[in-house]
């Protein structure tokens, strides 16, 4: 939508331009809350919007002449961005012109010298008064004081200038008047008008009575902008019907051409060539009005004047331009498609096809152009954004314009994307097994857990923590046993473990993210229990006193290879910590008894002698297979005597219970044999899974 206003400049602060909320038919609170901005294409920021009002007003001194100079028309550009949903109007001000300026000239005073033989109807211009103003208010006409030989004469050029020229209408003779006294009043048409003057002095000369006369009244040429330096304009011919220096001519450019268009053109007085010396800007001047002169070499010398118009054209010297009205460099990475990132403000100093201006992105990338209307684009996102994916772009906007060939230009906008908490963290094994041996220090690392978070910041921050997996013993808290360090996800243990309590543990490690809502995932951690050799066997039979001593009797007719006792050795341990072995350490007579090494079992090698003791004193060591090896001692003291039936009897109540004791050791041979299976079982299992 454009609206346009119109006011007159140099007014003062605050003065009414309009009322936007009325002419754009909404509610004021509707402005207010959204977020109403005003956008100026220039520098300065002339207007401003009272957002409770919506009334448009001028916010600082606007100076029509300043802003621009000579053109008829004069306009200011606005722009009124609208939030939720982005909506934009483009405002057009015109500023009209007022009377603020009289025609001045160049000079208080002019002095000509004009020979007295001029011809009636020789012309001798002036220099113009100029006026800032445009229209109406600039420069209109001139007055000449009353006289009895000048007539006035405005000349009108293509631009609109207006140049006095005095015309002799009534021959000059300096014998009866030397000097003539003329008044030059320049008006503008204001209302009221404004003027001013200047004193002319014309000084009446005798002798050369011909000027050089030019071939044709008026020249003409068309360059094209950005021609080399030197390049030839137009070549000018005047001739003087006089001889000698008073028909020698030199061409030069008038005084009254400007500062500026002379840097542009330069004259050869002997040739009367006009070529370029400075450089030629269609977006400057499309035309330029060269004033020459031709003055012959006489005294006083006689002039001519004549015009040359050179017409600009247009060449594609001007890329486009882009301008970035609004642009955001950090992007959700959660923003809809369709978000808009960049509103893009595009132009070119050139005219016709040469100054429209086309833009594009690269297809490839997630953002596309909205053309909003001309001149204008918003850089929109055209699908989803994943910064996990991507996390940063550089966005080319490239704009082209039609000329031939056609020039561009390319911009590039860094956008980052912000994170937002959509993964959550990934642990690098679904469960890990672990091998702990009991009687481990407290404090040692058993396992460290690892999880990856893709998010960034504190989105990626983890926490980790041990939580009770489904279906455990409630009373078996891995809690109490263990802890994990929140952010290394190190496991370590409270307590040392006990085998023979305890020879497995599972719990879940929990893992969350810092995000808001925490994100978090879990994995399975299976503890196995190894044994150590940390239990010494035990005397488990016979049963002896508190010095490790036992007694039995024994006939002295017991024959050779009898069985007469068992010792049966027990250990808390398993596996191979728990086979023992037995040892027959130290007799009374070592060639008399001996002690099987698996069962325990004590046999007489031979038969007892009347020599023999009767008492007989047997060390008998227990030992494990751990390593290192543990061992418990017993003492055993064996009383012979002569058979008797008391004796008897106990020999074959005893005889009775070591019947029985090998049945004993076949069950932990038995028992040694199933755990080692399961064991190796176990591992060969874990083996395979690591693999």
């Amino acid at each position: 939508a454009q609206i346009r206003y119109s006011i007159p400049e140099e007014l003062t602060r605050g003065a009414f331009v309009g009322n936007i909320a009325k002419d754009l038919g909404t509610d004021v609170a509707k402005l207010a809350a959204a977020n109403l901005q005003v956008l100026s294409d220039s520098d300065s920021q002339y207007f401003s919007v009272n957002v409770n009002t919506g009334i448009i007003m001028v916010s600082e001194r606007i100076d029509r002449e300043q802003l621009c100079g000579q053109n008829p028309r004069c306009f200011l550009h606005l722009k009124l961005a609208i939030e939720n949903p982005v909506e934009f109007y483009r405002i057009e001000v015109e500023i009209l012109d007022i009377n603020d300026n009289p025609p001045e000239f160049p000079s208080d005073e002019v002095s000509l010298r004009i020979y007295e033989l001029a011809s009636l109807g020789a012309r001798f211009p002036i220099q113009p008064a100029q006026d800032p103003d445009v229209g109406t208010n600039t420069l209109q006409t001139y007055h000449l004081s009353a006289n009895e030989n000048f007539n006035l004469n405005v000349k009108a050029r293509t631009d609109g200038g207006k140049f006095p020229e005095l015309v002799l209408e009534r021959a000059l003779d300096r014998e009866l008047r030397a000097f003539h006294h003329l008044v030059l009043t320049a008006e503008d048409g204001g209302s009221p008008p404004q003027s001013s003057k200047t004193r002319i002095t014309i000084q009446v000369l005798d002798a050369n009575d011909n000027h050089p006369v030019f071939d044709r009244p008026s020249y003409g040429a068309r360059l094209v902008e950005n021609s080399p330096l030197g390049t030839l304009v137009v070549k000018l011919n005047a001739t003087d019907v006089d001889e000698g220096p008073n028909g020698d001519i030199r061409y030069s450019l008038s005084s009254h051409n400007s500062a500026a268009l002379r840097q542009i053109f330069a004259i050869d007085e002997q040739t009367g060539e006009i070529r370029i010396q400075g450089s030629l800007d269609f977006e400057e001047a499309t035309v330029y009005e060269i004033e020459v002169e031709a003055k012959d070499m006489g005294s006083p010398t006689m002039e001519e004047h004549c015009s040359v118009v050179v017409e600009i054209t247009d060449v594609n010297d001007n890329a486009p331009e882009v301008i970035l009205t609004s642009f955001s460099s950090s992007l959700s990475e959660d923003a809809p498609p369709g978000t808009v990132v960049a509103v893009i403000h595009v132009r070119d100093k050139d005219s016709g096809e040469q100054g429209k201006v086309q833009c594009h992105v690269s297809p490839d990338l997630p953002f596309q152009l909205r053309k909003d209307y001309e001149h204008q684009y918003s850089l929109l996102t055209s699908t989803r954004l994943d910064r996990e994916h991507v996390a940063y772009y550089n966005v080319t906007v490239s704009a082209s314009d039609l000329g031939s060939p056609p020039l561009s230009r390319h911009t590039i906008l860094p956008i980052t994307l912000a994170d937002v908490n959509d993964n959550a963290p990934q642990f690098e094994q679904a469960s890990y097994e672990v091998l702990v041996a009991e009687n481990n220090p407290v404090g040692s690392v058993l396992v460290t857990v690892s999880a990856a978070d893709p998010d960034s910041e504190q989105n990626s921050r983890l926490s980790y923590s041990i939580l009770r997996a489904a279906g455990t013993d409630p009373g078996l808290d891995p809690t109490r046993y263990l802890s994990i360090h929140p952010t290394s996800g190190q496991v370590s243990a409270k307590l040392p473990f006990d085998y023979e309590q305890t020879t497995y543990l599972q719990f879940h490690v929990e893992v969350s993210d810092g995000g808001s809502p925490a994100l978090r995932n879990r994995t399975l951690v299976h503890v196995f229990i190894v044994d150590q050799n940390d239990n010494a066997p035990q005397v488990h039979f016979p049963r002896a006193g508190e010095d490790s001593t036992t007694q039995f009797r024994i006939s002295a007719s017991t024959a050779p290879s009898a069985l007469i006792t068992k010792v049966v050795g027990i250990d808390a341990d398993s596996g191979r910590n728990a086979w023992l072995s037995y040892h027959l350490m130290e007799a009374t007579d070592p060639g008399l008894f001996s002690v099987a090494l698996r069962s325990g079992e004590i046999r007489i090698t031979r038969a007892l002698q009347e020599t023999d003791a009767s008492a007989h004193e047997l060390l008998v060591v227990i030992r494990d297979s751990g390593e290192p090896p543990l061992s418990t001692a017993v003492t055993l003291v064996v009383l012979v005597e002569e058979k008797g039936p008391e004796a008897l009897q106990g020999s074959e109540a005893r005889a009775a219970d070591g019947g029985g004791l090998p049945m004993i050791t076949l069950y932990l041979i038995v028992s040694l044999v199933l755990i080692s299976t399961v064991s190796l079982v176990g591992l060969a299992a874990l083996g395979v899974r690591c693999l």
